[in-house]
């Protein structure tokens, strides 16, 4: 079973001092909070060993890039063929992300295309797969909730002991 890694006010303020300002550097981080220069690299350090932070890259709105069609293909694939499906959908650059789910598909892909016709191109070539034995799609209109991860972490309250000085006296979510 996978730790998890637990996460404070000083965490979640880092990070989102990061989503709003990524290109902020560990001194500003520290003046910002309120901590020291080694508080906020030694919390950075460790959610990044955690794997709680992946990436510093920047957000990339694929819209804006020239590929304003975004659909999302399930696709019901042969037994036993995660694999290779797995590597069929690494080649294809318009599949931006991909998942294997539970339910009646077994794989959910996000893709983004330039036009319908490169859309149509990319979904005949997944139904071209030999492990693909079905595909079903639809198209996105608009976004209606942008990918993110804050409001998730701030919605749980934080228990424990308060390690950094100037968050020892903030006051504590509820608990």
């Amino acid at each position: 079973m996978e730790r998890r890694q637990a996460i404070d006010g000083l965490d979640i303020d880092l990070l989102r001092a990061l989503r709003e300002s990524p290109k902020v550097g560990v001194l500003e981080l520290s003046r910002l909070l309120g901590v020291a220069r080694g508080t906020v690299q030694s919390r950075l350090d460790r959610m990044e060993r955690a794997g709680i932070i992946t990436g510093y890259g920047p957000d990339v709105d694929v819209s804006a890039a020239g590929y304003p069609v975004q659909a999302f293909a399930t696709l019901e694939i042969a037994q036993g063929a995660l694999e290779q499906v797995a590597a069929e959908l690494a080649a294809l650059p318009a599949v931006l992300e991909a998942y294997a789910t539970t339910g009646s598909a077994d794989v959910l892909c996000r893709l983004a295309a330039s036009s319908h016709e490169d859309l149509q191109d990319t979904l005949l070539a997944l139904n071209r797969s030999p492990t693909v034995a079905r595909s079903t799609s639809v198209v996105v209109l608009s976004v209606v909730v942008a990918p993110r991860t804050l409001p998730l972490l701030e919605s749980q309250p934080r228990t424990g002991p308060r390690r950094a000085p100037a968050y020892r006296d903030a006051p504590q979510a509820p608990g």
